[in-house]
């Protein structure tokens, strides 16, 4: 089991980890015009006595980031409270993961997406096995990936792509997904703030 941090301990990590924000210059593009507020849940969950975290795999008629491996999420709503509200609502939205479902442990901080949204991502527990309902124009599968191999630096690489300049991480491909950009660098950022590497988990 991933036995070394308790729920507890994550959220007195994440305490911590909010306080960092990872905000990038924006694009040229978007130069003259503030980031869209948005949230995402980082899904925690126990599957034979070891966490996971969950992915979601996007479909290719989605408004942003087609077919891609993302958490569940989106831009925020005038009528939410702030980040949690927005998190809790679209993960419910998108995949039927109910709010009252989730124990909200904390959140990072923010981060500039290559499409201009400034997202802060929300860390939360839900029970294991669960019964999800996909919003199917949004969401084509949904799984769960171990964090003792998220955690494994042998896993994934970092590279600065030519024509940006910036920093992108990619994972190897697991279970037929590949978690990659913004979504691998949440990853990376809260096994950072948890303190793990390999040999811990």
């Amino acid at each position: 089991m991933y036995s070394h941090l308790s729920e507890a301990e994550i959220a007195a990590r994440l305490d911590t980890a909010e306080h960092q924000s990872f905000h990038e210059k924006p694009f040229p593009q978007f130069a003259e015009r503030a980031p869209r507020a948005a949230a995402v849940l980082l899904p925690l969950t126990i599957v034979d006595d070891e966490w996971y975290l969950l992915y979601t795999r996007r479909t290719d008629i989605v408004e942003h980031h087609k077919g891609q491996v993302s958490f569940p999420g989106g831009a925020t709503d005038p009528e939410d409270a702030g980040p949690v509200e927005t998190a809790l609502r679209e993960a419910d939205e998108e995949i039927g993961l109910r709010g009252p479902d989730v124990r909200v442990l904390g959140k990072m901080g923010t981060m500039l997406t290559v499409t201009n949204f400034l997202i802060t991502p929300i860390v939360g527990v839900f029970p294991w096995p669960y019964a999800f309902t996909m919003h199917t124009i949004e969401v084509d599968r949904v799984f769960v990936l171990p964090l003792r191999w998220l955690a494994d630096r042998q896993n994934w690489q970092e590279f600065v792509r030519k024509e940006t300049n910036r920093s992108v991480i990619t994972y190897f491909p697991y279970d037929g997904e590949l978690v990659w950009g913004a979504t691998a660098r949440m990853t990376v950022e809260f096994i950072h703030a948890m303190g793990c590497d390999s040999r811990e988990i």
